[in-house]
């Protein structure tokens, strides 16, 4: 579900292409042109604007928008001028590039996706940097955070709805005596069926966990493991439950306190925008009390703002 607002008159690639020619013409870029025309196109335009604006002026428009802009403007629609494996390709590999290693990230963008999707990025992954995902996670991560990550990109898991009660129930139970019935953890057990089962089968364990042992198997989760693989598990976990209740979680986390994780927010509403970002927005103000918007609004400011706030769209 889009929040995209699609501009009130249709105009063509070749048009877009021509009125941001203009913008970057004489003293200074226009910025609230570039905003206009790109925070409202789709993945499809955003490709066709680029071809355009390639045939005519014989040049990149990324390169160029990469010598106009700067700061969190300029990475913030760099990153949306992409499609959306590509972009989860850049993001994985920027988090997992020597001098920037940021493991949450590169778990928040791996653990949240669907089998198709990490499908799709993995083979862009490889014709982007000439070297596998795998690989990548080899070198940086580690420990049974590394061995969940490998699991997890490499199995093809269902991606309908129908699930099988007997499983979850037995799956349910493997958890429980991996977990809190024991001294210990069996982390294997763990690994297993959170890189195995399909999205509607977790959700189901975790309602049967609940029901089964009177506890959730979030807190189970983060009882029983610590540091970067728990967070893996509580993506996978979250995400297969309700995912845009975990993106404005995590939203939350980078706007509050001092200062803001713009990397963070930057990360998720451009990667959201043409997924989920209405239901972010819906779990946002239920649970802060406050609109996504509101929040964005008093975190950010000047184009950077508006190019946020016009990828999510109207207020309320």
């Amino acid at each position: 579900m889009a929040t995209l607002i699609v501009p009130p008159v249709l105009s063509s690639p070749r048009d877009d292409a021509m009125q941001l020619y203009k913008a970057f013409k004489g003293f200074g870029c226009d910025k609230k042109a570039v905003i206009n025309i790109l925070a409202h196109r789709d993945a499809t335009q955003r490709a066709l604007i680029q071809q355009e604006y390639r045939a005519m002026y014989s040049e990149e428009l990324t390169k160029r928008l990469a010598k106009e802009l700067s700061g969190n403007l300029e990475k913030v629609v760099l990153l949306w001028m992409h499609d959306p494996a590509g972009r989860d390709a850049i993001l994985v590999r920027w988090a997992l590039s020597a001098g920037t290693i940021d493991l949450r990230a590169a778990t928040e963008v791996i653990c949240s996706r669907t089998p198709s999707q990490i499908l799709h990025f993995k083979q862009l992954y490889h014709s982007m940097n000439g070297i596998y995902l795998e690989h990548d996670i080899e070198l940086h991560a580690s420990g049974d955070h590394k061995k969940l990550l490998l699991a997890f990109v490499s199995t093809m898991r269902y991606e309908g709805t129908e699930v099988d009660r007997a499983t979850v129930d037995y799956d349910a139970k493997a958890l429980f005596k991996a977990g809190e019935k024991k001294l210990g953890t069996d982390e294997k057990t763990f690994i297993r069926i959170f890189s195995e089962r399909s999205r509607a089968h977790l959700a189901a364990v975790s309602a049967t966990y609940h029901s089964m042992y009177g506890r959730e198997l979030k807190k189970a989760v983060k009882n029983e493991t610590s540091g970067h693989f728990e967070f893996a598990l509580l993506t996978i976990l979250q995400c297969a439950e309700n995912p845009a209740k975990y993106f404005a979680k995590e939203l939350h986390r980078a706007m509050k306190g001092l200062g803001t994780n713009d990397t963070t927010l930057i990360r998720i509403v451009v990667t959201r925008t043409e997924i989920d970002m209405q239901y972010i927005k819906a779990e946002y103000q239920k649970k802060h009390k406050k609109s996504l918007n509101d929040a964005v609004h008093s975190e950010t400011s000047g184009d950077y703002r508006t190019f946020l706030l016009s990828l999510l769209g109207p207020g309320h």
